[in-house]
Parts: structure tokens; C-alpha cells; sequence
């Protein structure tokens, strides 16, 4: 791929799909990984290591992979793992999913390749039976509140996200699905 491609053009011809058990080594590979980039430099070494050991091993990513309330979605190219969504069906909620873990490689970022994510996600907890999503973003992380917002969602609540021991903030943000998955069509 020529380095000159404009990214919007880069995630042409990708497809994203459902992440079986099987991958659970390198889906925890990338996500500590994504998760070190994006949050490190804002957070103490502690912190991140406390976060990262009990969220992101290879046998933390099977047992999710296997759990039946929560469906991981994942982009790669070249064979290389470069994106990745959860969904997850909480008990007592059959209306509502969250999405969880949007993490896209940085060298993709602008590539298309996040609102490809969020359209699967509409797209299947529709075929669920949702009615609405929602998802915590760090009320630090302006960058992916401005995305969410582009792409219909309102803040909604509020709720505390340990990292570590540091206890933080993260905006709730909702969106119902009344709309089509493909009024995102074209953005980026």
C-alpha cells in the first residue's frame, strides 16, 4: 500500500468480523497495546499495569470471547489485528447494549475504520432487539467524545471507571436505534 493513499480510502475493501476463541492471544496483545497508547501517558505506570493485568490477558479475552452476553468484533489487514468493538448484554436490560473497547490502531486513525465498527455494532444490536446503545468514554478523551457525538450520540449519565486505584470519570453516552446504521454512510 502506498504510503501517499489518502487514509479515508485505506479502509476500502475491509471487512469486519465476529473474533473467535481462538484468537484470544493476540486480541489481548492488541488491546493492551491500544489501551497503553491511548491512556499511558495520562495515567502512573501502577495504574496502567493494575488496569492492564486485570483486564487484558489472553485467558481474561477467552472467557469473554466465550461469554455469551458479550460479542467482539475485529478489523485486521494483512493478518494483522488493527481494530476491535465489543458488545455486551448486561442481565435485565434486553433493550439496551453496550458498546465497550473501540480501539483502532493509531497508524489507522481517520482510515474509516471506527465508524465501520459502530455501523456493525448498530447494525447487530439491532438484530438483537435493542432500542438504544450506550457506552462510557473518560471525560478526558475529547477526541473520541467529539467521534461519538458525529455519530449520534448524547451524553447521558455519568459513571466511575476504576483504573487501578485511580477512581475516574466517564461520561455515559447514549443513542437510540431508531435510525439506520447507514446514515453514517460516507462518514469520517
Amino acid at each position: 500500500m502506498s504510503t501517499s493513499e489518502p487514509p479515508e480510502t485505506r479502509a476500502v475493501g475491509m471487512r469486519v468480523e465476529l473474533c473467535g476463541t481462538h484468537q484470544a492471544a493476540r486480541l489481548a496483545i492488541f488491546a493492551e497495546l491500544t489501551f497503553r497508547e491511548t491512556f499511558g501517558a495520562s495515567n502512573t505506570p501502577d495504574d496502567m499495569r493494575l488496569h492492564c493485568e486485570a483486564h487484558y490477558g489472553e485467558a481474561i479475552q477467552a472467557r469473554e470471547l466465550a461469554d455469551p452476553t458479550m460479542t467482539t468484533f475485529i478489523v485486521e489487514h494483512d493478518d494483522a489485528l488493527i481494530a476491535c468493538l465489543q458488545l455486551r448484554q448486561h442481565a435485565g436490560k434486553p433493550n439496551e447494549l453496550e458498546i465497550q473497547r473501540v480501539y483502532v490502531d493509531s497508524a489507522w486513525h481517520g482510515a474509516g475504520i471506527a465508524p465501520m465498527l459502530i455501523r456493525t455494532a448498530l447494525d447487530t444490536a439491532r438484530r438483537a432487539g435493542a432500542t438504544h446503545v450506550w457506552l462510557g468514554v473518560w471525560e478526558h478523551n475529547p477526541r473520541a467524545i467529539a467521534f461519538y457525538r458525529k455519530h449520534g450520540f448524547v451524553d447521558s449519565g455519568e459513571h466511575t471507571f476504576m483504573l487501578g486505584t485511580d477512581r475516574q470519570r466517564d461520561v455515559i453516552m447514549s443513542r437510540p436505534l431508531d435510525e439506520p446504521a447507514t446514515d453514517m454512510i460516507g462518514e469520517r
